[in-house]
């Protein structure tokens, strides 16, 4: 089987001085996950690295870069996932950790445990030997004049017919099969500008934000969080496959009947156990790109589907 790696940079609205910026993160992402396979590593090592550069990345809703909640701090989410034994690590209201997703790792490799957040998560990443950084060291710019917008005119970037333009939501997420057929899914968010401090997003919920099932396939998904976590959408969309759909047709199915249903908007990157792809946003848009062979493909409008050829 031929090794894919998908990454997707987070759906809603992208101002178009941040797109450019948003492709080369998500190309960047799904290079460096696709350097794993050639090193022999496996779909879990390659989530992980992808997922890893976008949070180091601040284009991007996640790790450095991450959105502020109405108290102005970061408060980050993560989860991840393999197929073939459905095991799972997640994190949430985590603060002042660069990589969310190894943490999560960590909590699925060295625990008992699924999910782990606040005070007890940070002494789980203290006792593994994770860097703590200084109170707001992941905080930019854009953040924060994000919130002050928020705070001044409020809105909801994930509402169908939504008229604020000034920030955008998002996630990040990788999703990949490797040469064993494997299947494995990460996912991190920096949450919604403005939230609630303590607010747990979709992304830490395993079925909601990523699901992984090597009898089927494996999603990540990104928009308004209550909405997916309510929804299930990851799970559903595995259902989906399950049920005879391919990875596009579920997909699709899947996040406009979510919309139809919460007038909210959501995004999904997925793969069937076979390698199919499937790629659907409700929003205006959402960066992703994905690896096959020596094929890099990407888009972030609807319809918009580039393709460019890597050197052997």
């Amino acid at each position: 089987m031929d090794p894919i790696v998908l990454v997707h940079g987070g759906s809603g609205y992208i101002p178009a001085s941040r797109v450019p910026l948003k492709i080369a993160g998500c190309k960047k992402a799904v290079l460096e996950g696709y350097k794993v396979f050639e090193k022999g590593g496996s779909s879990l090592d390659a989530v992980e690295a992808a997922v890893r550069v976008m949070e180091d990345d601040p284009a991007f809703n996640a790790g450095y870069g991450s959105v502020l909640n109405i108290d102005g701090e970061i408060e980050m989410d993560a989860s991840i996932m393999t197929g073939n034994n459905l095991r799972a690590g997640a994190v949430t209201i985590v603060k002042d950790v660069a990589h969310p997703i190894s943490l999560a790792r960590l909590v699925m490799e060295k625990t008992k445990h699924v999910l782990l957040g606040g005070e007890g998560c940070k002494k789980f990443a203290i006792k593994h030997g994770v860097q703590i950084l200084p109170p707001g060291a992941l905080v930019t710019e854009q953040a924060k004049q994000v919130l002050e917008y928020y705070k001044e005119f409020g809105g909801d970037f994930t509402e169908i017919g939504s008229n604020n333009k000034k920030g955008e939501v998002g996630t990040v997420g990788a999703v990949a099969i490797d040469s064993n057929g494997l299947l494995s899914v990460a996912t991190s968010t920096g949450g919604i500008s403005g939230k609630l401090p303590g607010r747990c997003s979709d992304t830490s919920q395993i079925g909601a934000g990523s699901y992984a099932d090597n009898c089927n396939g494996v999603v990540s998904t990104t928009g308004h969080g209550e909405a997916i976590a309510q929804f299930c959408l990851a799970h559903a969309i595995i259902k989906a496959i399950e049920s005879g759909k391919t990875a596009q047709k579920a997909t699709t199915d899947c996040i406009e009947t979510l919309t139809k249903h919460f007038n909210k908007t959501a995004g999904a990157i997925t793969l069937s156990k076979s390698g199919d792809v499937g790629i659907h946003f409700s929003s205006k848009s959402m960066a992703w790109a994905y690896r096959l062979k020596h094929e890099l493909h990407y888009g972030v409008e609807r319809d918009q589907h580039e393709i460019e050829k890597l050197q052997n």
